[in-house]
């Protein structure tokens, strides 16, 4: 009996996240709504099964419908929705350093043909991990780090590619398949997780976030929410103070 892939099982938990609306402030900034979500999440899972076939040779070349279309779509999305040119060359050098990171950590790690894995450890988890924290150091947003961490470990892919037609080695590229699809969503999970904790924490303690290379509209929303957040601690202050005024009398 065929197990369901790890990123598909991540991606159901967080339909279920952003179905009961655990997830929406995190949507918000990355400018995406629950419907659009859920379409989005709806679309990785049921592409994840979905292999378009592209070239039949000494290389056969597959297209994963839900490992590598859906992601690219999305980030071009986000990338064309980036409130800055500051935030779009980020994204964009992020991008590129990710996918040289681990392109170096794959020549190390792996001997011959770069689809033979080393036993030591599983690149299904050392690829998307380093991914996913290099795209958040360089990208530092939540959308740039989401772009950097998928697309670079999609890459991977066409490095590959390249590899197999210049030593003349047949062999099959799945575009987005196979473990690729795990990686990508785990990447990009592992980004977008490191960019709201860590960004979360710096934007509280510096009173919000911070305006260079941001998006004016985003901003506006975001202090909005802290402030809302920020009076209501006051008021619950308040009462609590009032109410220990009372028990004294």
């Amino acid at each position: 009996m065929n197990r369901l892939p790890l990123g598909v099982i991540i991606l159901v938990v967080l339909s279920v996240l952003v179905y009961f609306g655990l997830a929406h402030r995190l949507l918000d900034r990355m400018r995406l709504s629950d419907k659009g979500a859920l379409v989005v999440l709806a679309a990785l899972i049921v592409g994840s099964f979905i292999d378009i076939p592209l070239v039949r040779g000494n290389v056969d070349v597959t297209l994963n419908l839900g490992g590598a279309v859906v992601p690219v779509v999305l980030a071009g999305y986000l990338l064309y929705k980036a409130g800055t040119t500051k935030e779009w060359v980020r994204a964009v050098v992020a991008t590129v350093a990710t996918a040289g990171i681990i392109f170096f950590l794959g020549s190390v790690m792996m001997k011959g043909d770069p689809s033979d894995k080393l036993t030591l450890i599983d690149p299904l988890y050392v690829y998307p991990l380093v991914g996913g924290i290099t795209a958040y150091i360089l990208g530092r947003s939540r959308r740039a780090a989401f772009i950097a961490a998928t697309l670079g470990v999609l890459s991977q892919d066409l490095f590959h590619l390249f590899w197999l037609n210049v030593n003349g080695v047949s062999g099959t590229v799945n575009f987005g398949g196979a473990g690729v699809f795990d990686s990508v969503v785990i990447a990009g999970l592992v980004a977008i997780l490191l960019a709201e904790l860590f960004g979360e924490a710096r934007e509280r303690l510096q009173g919000g976030p911070v305006a260079d290379g941001h998006d004016p509209e985003l901003l506006q929303h975001l202090n909005s929410d802290l402030k809302i957040e920020g009076e209501a601690g006051e008021q619950e202050n308040k009462e609590e103070e009032s109410n220990n005024e009372e028990k004294s009398v």
